[in-house]
């Protein structure tokens, strides 16, 4: 058994290799009894300068990492080999979750997001950083508005192709696009074009995407605020409007990090804005009818929130092993008792729950959950202007009464 103290490190490895570390990651490499790393980290440290037992990373990486944070914890010495700052999107990540600070040490390389904001000259406070790597392109839609500047992990030679289709499809084929290989090293490369005419359909694996948004004059970028225009959506009509919706938005109070479950999701506006407004916020979707969960999912691809989980099943059955929220929103069955017991027993202490109602009895169930549980009552009343005639007049939507309450 050795000392729990730094039994993992873990060494970002930049094109450099080895001449690139300082003191410090190569007492880590030398010294350790296992080296894990992918084969192209593993490359660029020769066997003279580590006798360590190499393990490959497999694909996928987790049940690697689970053995060695389960077998090997404080038993041997193993380092990592990581690119650049193994915090940034790395391998670090999962590594040091729910470990002791104690344990581990990183020792960080210059960053390729570093590196290409350098080369650009684009300030990296005011700049996105996204990485495709296992993650859906579809992500990309939600930062693209005109002069944003994206920075682009790729998952492999193909992701450049793609982002570039994926930018002209939606209104942004102006976009520069500077595809960055083997950054950092002394083969580095550099390719420029727009994304509407971008030719080369496969680039070298290891790249990196610098994206500088431009759209055509007919795109209307979507706000990030809660409120989006009803047609941002495909619906049947079972959509909580514009307006109805930036009020519910602002009741649910979203934080980075939070979950929230939207029950009787319909067309899913609820859930979709909700995930717009930060990437760390999630959402599960619940609905009932088939044709209805399929419309939340393509509506959640279109408007760059993929990785929204629908549920199709009636509430609160399909509750059971699904881990606490910290904000529930019910659209729809406001009026069953079980319904809304099963949410507060499931809801997070602290939570917010926020349901809206329509109907005579369903308002009738909210007052009567108000009396015991107290919160908040709202009714609202909206009126869009609509044409009569050769002029425009009032026509009232449907009055929404909405209660807010905060679990204990």
């Amino acid at each position: 058994m050795i000392a729990a103290e730094h039994w993992l490190s873990i060494v970002g490895v930049g094109e450099d290799g080895w001449d690139g570390l300082n003191h410090e990651a190569k007492r880590a490499i030398t010294s350790a009894e296992l080296l894990y790393g992918g084969a192209r980290h593993l490359a660029l440290i020769a066997t003279s300068d580590s006798s360590a037992t190499r393990i490959s990373w497999p694909s996928p990486m987790a049940p690697a990492v689970q053995q060695i944070l389960t077998e090997y914890r404080g038993k041997m010495r193993v380092t990592v080999l990581a690119s650049g700052d193994p915090m940034l999107h790395g391998v670090g990540v999962p590594l040091t979750r729910d470990l002791v600070a104690t344990e581990f040490r990183v020792i960080p390389q210059v960053s390729a997001f570093s590196l290409v904001c350098a080369r650009l000259g684009w300030p990296m406070a005011e700049t996105i950083l996204i990485t495709l790597v296992n993650r859906p392109v579809q992500q990309l839609l939600r930062h693209l508005y005109p002069s944003q500047r994206l920075v682009i992990f790729s998952e492999d030679g193909s992701t450049p192709a793609t982002v570039a289709r994926l930018l002209t499809e939606s209104g942004y084929g102006a976009s520069k696009l500077d595809v960055f290989e083997n950054l950092g090293g002394s083969s580095e490369g550099n390719t420029t074009g727009s994304a509407a005419i971008w030719s080369n359909k496969q680039c070298g694996k290891l790249n990196l995407i610098a994206v500088l948004c431009a759209s055509e004059a007919t795109v209307n970028p979507l706000s990030i605020t809660p409120g989006l225009p009803d047609d941002a959506f495909d619906t049947d009509g079972q959509l909580t409007k514009r307006e109805v919706r930036a009020v519910t938005l602002a009741r649910l109070a979203p934080l980075p990090n939070q979950t929230l479950w939207d029950i009787g999701a319909g067309t899913g506006s609820i859930g979709i804005e909700w995930m717009r407004l930060h990437p760390s916020c999630s959402c599960i979707a619940f609905e009932a009818r088939e044709d209805r969960a399929v419309r939340i999912l393509e509506n959640a691809v279109r408007l760059g929130v993929p990785n929204l989980k629908v549920i199709q099943g009636t509430a609160p059955a399909t509750f059971a092993s699904l881990r606490s929220p910290d904000a529930i929103f019910i659209g729809g069955g406001v009026g069953n008792d079980d319904l809304f017991d099963a949410c507060w027993a499931k809801l997070s202490p602290g939570g917010r729950l926020v349901a809206n109602a329509v109907t005579l009895h369903s308002e009738a169930s909210l007052v009567a959950h108000h009396t015991i549980y107290g919160g908040d009552l709202m009714r609202m009343m909206v009126s869009r202007a609509d044409p009569i005639g050769g002029s425009y007049g009032w026509r009232p939507m449907m009055p929404i009464t909405q209660w807010t309450v905060t679990k204990p």
